[in-house]
């Protein structure tokens, strides 16, 4: 299997990775990171993907996709951290001043998880951030020791992800996901 990581620039492979079933349901789109607390909290149902097609047209979009030939198995949000919630984010400590990019969501489509994908995703995300001058990327995965993450809440990955991608912990935070909390994961991009 060759899996090839690309910006997300096709809103239709977007929807099938992130979208809900029913276009009219209230779920995340990979927005609750992505834009600020109360316009989340106010959006419903097909503004939502209304909004996130809005995204995937600007320059960067809002993440990458993960495809196996041309069926998209995957995406991982990555963006600027200044176009987050993460910079205002009070359980997620700022290390320094620089301009990082965010990678806040990692997501696998069932069939095709256990295959490395998300290494790929990741390193994906890595490359992509890199490509639009980011001085370095960090995540918020869990820190679970190797104990099982419940798979609704383990799109914020793990930190044995992220070591396994060169990252190293550069702070510990006040946020906690599935009972486990979560570190500050960041790596330098040359």
């Amino acid at each position: 299997m060759a899996i090839e990581i690309r910006p997300a620039t096709q809103f239709e492979d977007v929807r099938t990775v992130v979208g809900p079933k029913r276009p009219d349901a209230t779920v995340c789109w990979c927005l609750s990171y992505r834009i600020p607390s109360k316009q989340n909290v106010q959006l419903h149902g097909t503004e939502r993907g209304a909004l996130m097609k809005q995204l995937v047209g600007q320059d960067p979009p809002p993440g990458v996709l993960a495809y196996d030939g041309d069926d998209v198995v995957g995406w991982a949000g990555v963006h600027p951290r200044s176009d987050t919630n993460f910079a205002r984010n009070r359980k997620i400590p700022h290390v320094d001043d620089l301009d990082v990019w965010s990678v806040w969501c990692i997501r696998v489509r069932p069939g095709h998880r256990g295959e490395g994908i998300a290494h790929q995703l990741l390193h994906g995300a890595v490359d992509f951030a890199r490509s639009h001058g980011a001085p370095a990327i960090e995540g918020y995965p869990v820190d679970n020791q190797g104990s099982h993450v419940d798979l609704t809440m383990a799109y914020v990955g793990t930190r044995k992800l992220f070591e396994r991608a060169g990252f190293t912990k550069a702070a510990d935070t006040d946020s906690v996901i599935n009972g486990f909390p979560r570190v500050l994961m960041r790596l330098e991009l040359p």
